[in-house]
């Protein structure tokens, strides 16, 4: 039974990959994440010895994860209470969350961070449907604070170059297209995302970005939505804004709700 100030593993699964989620912080020591280099979705690493300096940038609520969910951890949440911010422990810690299957992401297969902790990508202008959706699974799985720049496409490489970006959904780059499957596919595979609802939508979009809507039967509905919000904002990053919430919604269908069906009238007698 976890104290109020920890949160179970369990409960931490049920609002990964949802909006609003908090701070993840890995403040594991540097044996225990040798050992063991992967990160709970969407973490980002801090030295707990160093709480005093990096904490007031916290900002909002955040998780607290170490090995076993013991002093390191509780001692950085204590510390970031103490700044006046909200922050539990994860119950059992790293541990427990890789001994109960959580997902776990390669720190190998991850970009560089910029100077405030983020990752950067860099893709063509105009998006439609990959170039939304693996923001989307970035921004809810890998780094909230992500940042997305769209250029010209000819201008993709040369910008990847200079503001050390990392390039995506563009050909002979590694996050691209591979056979069959779209930038969404490599993206959960390479970065151990697979799930059962991540791997429902992963679907549905690889068939509205190949143009392949025998894959699902919701795929002609990504697909209008898609190009609908693509004539609807002329700025890619507002567009981007609004798909999240598309994105947001497919997910907690996949998730939560692929059996439930609607009708009117309502059949209930009374």
């Amino acid at each position: 039974m976890p104290s109020f100030l920890e949160i179970t593993p369990d409960k931490l699964n049920r609002i990964i990959g949802t909006p609003n989620l908090p701070t993840i912080i890995d403040a594991r020591d540097e044996d225990d994440y040798a050992a063991d280099q992967r990160l709970v979705p969407t973490t980002i690493r801090r030295d707990y010895r160093t709480v005093a300096d990096w904490g007031p940038s916290v900002g909002g609520p955040s998780i607290i994860v170490c090995q076993k969910g013991r002093k390191l951890s509780h001692g950085v949440a204590a510390y970031l209470r103490f700044l006046g911010q909200d922050a539990e422990v994860l119950e059992g810690g790293f541990e427990a969350w890789r001994d109960g299957q959580g997902t776990l992401v390669p720190a190998d297969k991850l970009p560089p961070r910029d100077a405030t902790g983020r990752t950067v990508w860099v893709t063509r202008s105009r998006p439609k449907i990959d170039r939304i959706a693996c923001p989307w699974l970035i921004r809810r799985f890998i780094d909230p604070s992500a940042i997305f720049l769209f250029v010209p496409a000819n201008e993709v490489s040369a910008v990847a170059d200079r503001f050390n970006a990392t390039p995506f959904d563009i050909e002979d780059v590694f996050w691209s297209h591979r056979g069959a499957l779209c930038t969404f596919d490599v993206m959960i595979e390479e970065l151990g995302l697979h799930s059962e609802p991540l791997d429902h939508l992963a679907i549905i979009v690889r068939g509205a970005d190949t143009a392949r809507p025998e894959l699902a039967p919701e795929v002609p509905g990504l697909l209008a939505a898609s190009l609908g919000l693509s004539r609807m904002f002329n700025d890619d990053l507002e567009q981007l804004e609004a798909g999240m919430t598309l994105y947001d919604a497919f997910y907690r269908w996949c998730r939560d709700a692929t059996d439930e069906t609607h009708n009117w009238p309502n059949p209930r007698k009374g």
